[in-house]
């Protein structure tokens, strides 16, 4: 520590001698003009309650610390300031005059100490940083800044005065100058929002016509598959008379002419048959069939329609392992079924010789199905890009397949549509290794279906979100329920008492009141605690407020759906776990 200078606090003029000081010492430390004013009034605060209510004092003003502090210490030896923590709280309405000098010295300064002793006096310390960082005083120098100081007379209170006006008039300016620049700024933030608001709505208008239009090519495919499969239908079923012999012998060019005929037939159909499914997918008009089934069975009918795709002195094997010890899946077999089999299809398209292997392994939540071959492999670059429409890879395999590049994508939509996922691991010339993975579910309990005399049932929607709200009404499109709205948790707590709903799907996230509070209040009130409550929210839940959540609603679902057919799907799963007849 270095003391640069002391002053004794005896007369009221001497406030006026700290504030000069402070001042120069701190021009002298490198402080700008702002931290000069800043700490100039600082120590005339404290200086001036030193005097006021402790008839004086001593300031010492010295510098420490690494990085270099300026510490200003005032004490006096009055008698003390009783309770100062409320003082310096602003809570203490006895030292409301001094208690304002020291909240405002605080709030100007980085450093702030108060010591204070009934009838011993009070100490306070406060301190700033020195401006220039990487710059340290030596104590030489601090010396030479102690001698410039008390070198100079001190100015009278007239200079004093004259000396604060010029400050506030430069502070004023200053002031000014940024009220100028915050107005242009202002402009500037106007003009840009004006832009981003017309690009926002240029954008909505662009993605209105690219729904229209990707709508439209789903139309267009779905009746032109259609359209197409009669005549294809018939020219397969001409061939194969033809190649029977039903209408007489044919000569040997005659039936390599009619084998073109069918094969081209053959794969024009499997390209009207992947748009159709494809195009049904993306319409949302795809409907997912759960049933329970056994893998046994479903790796039997693969196997059997399968073999006959390789030729009797092919070099290629494929083998399915048994799926030991794996219990009856509940999902749409069919699916499941279609995705493998464009697997197992690709697998052997693309293996000249070896193995293709078909597996399945049961996880803790998961079923994981592979299809391995020891074929061509995929490239890095080019393992996502077989998951778009239409793509095909280049290689010297590829040009002697067919293949219409849908049976990927559409596998992969339809993945999603039961609750699953598709992935793929290869090494270019090291084979490949496709996996579809779904999650184990249980078959619904059996519920009693309504009669026609049974009057649609009510399901109450508690969401501030308009737009969440309709979501779930779209969910629920085909369920003949009555739909009940409330806008925020008390309307929903008042609708649910009067109407007595079937069943409440209840947002977290609300203002005022939210869902955890209406929930609470639901499951307390014997006019609800025995309605069913499914939360929906996008917040994401920790563990322990999962298991908390569980005790009181019988669902928890997330509003980012993967797709439409399984948050619906997932929906009505949580409805039926209540116990609520559907009536679908």
């Amino acid at each position: 520590m270095t003391t640069l200078f002391t002053l004794e606090v005896r007369y009221e003029q001497d406030v006026v001698q700290a504030r000069q000081r402070t001042r120069e010492l701190a021009e002298q430390l490198g402080f700008d003009a702002q931290d000069r004013a800043r700490l100039g009034t600082a120590v005339s605060e404290i200086t001036r309650n030193a005097f006021q209510y402790a008839k004086g004092g001593t300031i010492e003003f010295y510098v420490e610390g690494a990085p270099q502090i300026f510490w200003i210490k005032v004490r006096d030896r009055g008698k003390g300031i009783p309770h100062l923590a409320d003082v310096l709280e602003g809570c203490d309405p006895t030292s409301a005059g001094m208690g304002m000098g020291i909240i405002s010295t605080r709030r100007l300064m980085d450093f702030f100490e108060a010591e204070s002793v009934p009838e011993q006096g009070t100490t306070i310390a406060i301190g700033k940083t020195l401006p220039v960082r990487g710059l340290t005083f030596t104590d030489p120098q601090l010396r030479q800044i102690r001698e410039t100081v008390l070198g100079r007379s001190p100015q009278n209170p007239y200079e004093e005065i004259q000396w604060q006006n010029q400050e506030l008039l430069r502070t004023m300016a200053e002031l000014r100058t940024r009220e100028e620049e915050l107005t242009q700024l202002n402009r500037e933030l106007e003009d840009t929002n004006r832009g981003v608001v017309a690009l926002y709505a240029e954008l909505d208008e662009k993605a209105d016509s690219l729904q229209k239009a990707n709508e439209l090519k789903t139309r267009f495919l779905s009746y032109m598959s259609h359209e197409f499969r009669t005549p294809l239908n018939s020219i397969l079923s001409l061939s194969r008379m033809l190649l029977v012999r039903m209408d007489g012998e044919l000569t040997s060019e005659q039936e390599k002419q009619v084998n073109f005929i069918q094969r081209a037939a053959d794969g024009l159909s499997e390209l009207v048959n992947d748009l159709l499914d494809l195009a049904k997918v993306e319409a949302g008009k795809t409907e997912v069939n759960p049933r329970s089934f056994d893998l046994d069975d479903l790796f039997g009918t693969l196997r059997g329609m399968l073999r006959p795709l390789i030729a009797p002195d092919s070099s290629v094997t494929i083998i399915f392992e048994d799926p030991d010890r794996i219990p009856p899946l509940y999902s749409d077999e069919g699916k499941v079924a279609q995705i493998l089999r464009n697997f197992i299809s690709n697998a052997l398209k693309f293996t000249q010789q070896g193995e293709v292997r078909v597996k399945a392994v049961q996880t803790d939540c998961s079923v994981i199905f592979s299809v391995s071959d020891t074929g061509i492999g995929i490239a890095p670059k080019d393992r996502e890009r077989i998951f778009e429409d239409f793509v095909q890879i280049d290689s010297s395999v590829q040009k002697q397949v067919k293949g219409t590049g849908l049976g990927l994508p559409l596998s992969r939509k339809l993945a999603e549509l039961v609750g699953g996922s598709v992935s793929v691991k290869s090494e270019l010339g090291q084979g490949s290794t496709f996996s579809l993975s779904i999650p184990i579910a249980s078959p619904p309990p059996e519920i009693n279906r309504p009669t026609s005399q049974e009057m649609p049932q009510k399901i109450l929607l508690i969401d501030d979100d308009e737009a969440s709200r309709y979501v779930v009404k779209q969910l629920l499109a085909n369920v003949p329920m009555k739909i009940l709205e409330a806008k925020n948790g008390q309307e929903g707590l008042e609708i649910a008492k009067r109407e007595q709903p079937a069943a409440i799907v209840l947002d977290l996230q609300m203002p005022e009141m939210n869902g955890f509070e209406v929930l609470d209040r639901l499951t307390h009130h014997p006019l609800t605690q025995a309605i069913p409550a499914i939360v929906r929210s996008s917040m994401q839940l920790d563990i322990e407020t999962q298991n908390s959540l569980t005790t009181q609603c019988i669902a928890i679902l997330s509003k980012e759906m993967p797709s439409q057919a399984i948050a619906t799907s997932q929906l009505r799963d949580a409805l039926m776990k209540g116990g609520i007849v559907l009536g679908i």
